[in-house]
């Protein structure tokens, strides 16, 4: 009897473990399938035309919050590095959209780019696309929130700093008229109107470049920009200035290296270093220009061996209309603008600027920029081989 019950509990035995084994197959199978689809890193059918259509910054990441797509304009307001959101509040809007499944919009003021520490005010718009993968779309509305603060500061600025060369300029054509029977006087009076007379028009076109470029978007269209190239025109444009202060001009550094933004921005802001580390170094002396590239970076150093900074005033250097000697100031014509004119381009590039200095021993400034990554992160399809 015994015997009898032992064969049908061994086949009942094994039924069950059999399939336990096939339960558990099928389940290591679909949990398999599942982690595929997570880890596909396609976009869904007809959303990368739309997003490459947008001019908003638009991008699509995945499971993983890795960014799997993205529009020209994510990476010019520099939401986006190496596949990865930078801000820290824009991958908090995202895992509570993908939590809740509900879409959100939200105004954020985060810094341009992972260097930089220029503001922008952000429309934000996150949504799911799908079961896997999330939609961000942001809209840049740093002008309209610009505009105002700007137009504040230029009434106070120019009422200020313009009442120097403008009552210069009327106390010299005076002292002409009294000076009429004088060819010695009227010779000297002249020439310093002359020199009032350029510095109003530097001043005045370094305002409206000022202005401009804290009202706008200057990197609407950016591009690849030779850095090489860049640091050689601004070397150009400096070279009669140096050779008759006596300084001498020299270049070096890495080469073949390229930044995504606007080349005049950019010789503009070099340039303007370059202008400065002149006006402030002894004769004879030297200026050089650098460049270094890590993986990640690209720095454009300026070094002089002028009078330097003192340490009191280092935080200082980069306001408008701020003047580290007044009096080197007037006698060179400097308006105080170039380095405040650097700090907003270098922004715009999502990079920023540093200033080393010692009072009597010279400065480096030195302009930092990311360098350019891929605008999308879809493998290009492969170019079928035309057999000749």
């Amino acid at each position: 009897m015994e015997s009898a019950l032992l064969v049908p509990l061994s086949l009942l035995l094994g039924a069950i473990l059999g399939g336990g084994a096939v339960a558990i197959v099928i389940a290591a199978a679909r949990r398999g399938q599942r982690a595929a689809q997570v880890a596909t890193s396609t976009v869904p059918d007809g959303v990368g035309q739309v997003i490459d259509a947008l001019e908003s910054a638009a991008l699509v990441l995945d499971a993983s919050n890795t960014v799997i797509k993205t529009s020209p304009g994510a990476h010019a307001l520099g939401l986006v590095w190496h596949r990865a959101l930078v801000h820290a509040r824009l991958i908090e809007v995202v895992d509570r959209v993908r939590r809740s499944g509900e879409a959100v919009t939200e105004d954020l003021e985060l810094t341009r780019g992972p260097l930089g520490d220029a503001q922008l005010r952000l429309s934000v718009r996150v949504a799911p696309l799908g079961t896997r993968f999330m939609l961000l779309i942001a809209d840049d509305r740093t002008e309209a929130h610009r505009l105002e603060a700007v137009r504040r500061d230029f009434v106070a600025n120019i009422s200020h700093e313009l009442k120097t060369p403008i009552g210069a300029v009327g106390l010299l054509a005076e002292a002409l008229e009294h000076a009429s029977d004088d060819p010695e006087q009227v010779r000297k009076f002249a020439d310093r109107l002359q020199i009032e007379s350029a510095r109003l028009a530097a001043m005045t076109q370094e305002i409206i470049e000022l202005s401009r470029l804290q009202a706008s978007n200057a990197l609407a269209d950016p591009a690849e920009v030779d850095v090489e190239s860049v640091v050689s025109a601004a070397i150009d444009k400096n070279r009669v200035a140096a050779e008759a202060a006596g300084i001498q001009l020299v270049a070096g550094g890495a080469k073949k290296v390229k930044v995504l933004g606007d080349e005049a921005m950019l010789v503009t802001a070099v340039h303007n270093l370059i202008a400065n580390a002149i006006q402030y170094s002894t004769k004879p002396s030297r200026v050089g220009i650098g460049v270094i590239r890590t993986d990640d970076i690209v720095e454009i150093a300026v070094t002089d061996q002028g009078v330097g900074i003192p340490d009191d005033e280092l935080d200082r250097v980069f306001e408008r209309f701020f003047r580290v000697d007044q009096a080197r100031s007037r006698a060179t014509g400097g308006t105080g603008l170039g380095l405040s004119i650097v700090k907003h381009i270098v922004q715009n590039h999502g990079g920023d600027v540093r200033v080393w200095s010692q009072a009597g021993h010279g400065s480096t400034f030195t302009i930092r920029l990311p360098r350019p990554v891929e605008q999308s992160t879809e493998p290009a399809p492969k170019k079928k081989k035309v057999r000749a």
